[in-house]
């Protein structure tokens, strides 16, 4: 019989000390970020507030270049008079969307990590494994949210590894990007310069595999285009058809909606293929 998260979590606690619980967590196939997670009691945040940071992560899906000075007015000439400027930033700061207008942003990077370049300038993208990135996204819950982290590859629009996570840290990220290299490897790896990206346990994976680090001008959210769209696409075709209760179902659905991405809904500007077709023709002579 399958063990429950809160079963393995009770072997993971008092045994194996001298285990580190990364590596205990590798063992009983569950991630740390899932290891932690505890559900966000209702009264640590109102209805009111979750209604708010429904809005604006529907609306930033649509819109995502807008500043928080131009999603306040544009909601309220659309209805939603008694939400002002203050509002919004709260909810681009507790989501995590980076603004293109200046302002608050949690994809700020950490002021003691390196910044490098933007590499895809005019770049064109030829080949699978050439350019990957990753981003982070909020999905949302009936009561509380998790962030959401994906990889894809930016040719075939194949995504190669996704993780979820209750805060924003680096280590969630750090953990699908070690799975990832473990199986492939990629010419230039692109992130905007959130600290989870900027930080030397991130970088220094890439480092260590010889790929070329690429990040996003300031306040430019759509350099990392492919992985925009790719929100776009799971949200309005999964998350927001979906009212999960807790990390484990978001985890199932989005596994699920993964595969359907990757292997069985077409995309027009591959010429009707799927993902995985595209992906595993030109990697390595398959099409299935």
């Amino acid at each position: 019989m399958p063990c429950s998260l809160a079963d393995k979590r009770t072997l993971l606690e008092p045994a194996h000390p001298q285990l580190s619980l990364s590596r205990q967590c590798a063992l009983l196939g569950v991630s740390r970020s899932s290891f932690y997670y505890v559900p966000t009691a209702p009264e640590e945040m109102s209805e009111e507030k979750q209604s708010l940071l429904r809005l604006i992560d529907e609306t930033y899906t649509l819109y995502p270049f807008f500043g928080t000075r131009q999603m306040s007015s544009y909601l309220k000439q659309n209805g939603h008079t008694d939400i002002e400027r203050h509002h919004t930033r709260w909810a681009y700061e507790r989501l995590g969307l980076q603004s293109v207008a200046p302002g608050p942003q949690t994809s700020k990077p950490h002021p003691e990590h390196k910044i490098y370049p933007y590499l895809l300038h005019n770049l064109r993208i030829k080949a699978v494994n050439q350019v990957w990135s990753t981003d982070l996204t909020y999905i949302r819950l009936q009561r509380g949210f998790v962030y959401l982290m994906a990889i894809i590859d930016w040719y075939s629009r194949y995504v190669l590894d996704w993780e979820l996570s209750i805060s924003m840290d680096a280590d969630f990220c750090i953990e699908a990007l070690g799975r990832v290299l473990r199986s492939g490897h990629c010419d230039i790896f692109n992130t905007d310069q959130g600290a989870q990206f900027t930080s030397n346990g991130f970088t220094s994976l890439l480092k260590e595999h010889g790929i070329e680090i690429s990040m996003d001008g300031r306040g430019r959210a759509l350099d990392n285009v492919f992985v925009e769209r790719l929100w776009r696409s799971v949200k309005y075709e999964c998350v927001y058809l979906k009212e999960w209760s807790t990390v484990a179902e978001a985890r199932s659905g989005l596994k699920e909606y993964f595969q359907f991405y990757n292997y069985k809904r077409p995309h027009q500007s591959l010429g009707g293929k799927t993902p995985r077709m595209v992906h595993y023709k030109e990697a390595y002579g398959q099409m299935n």
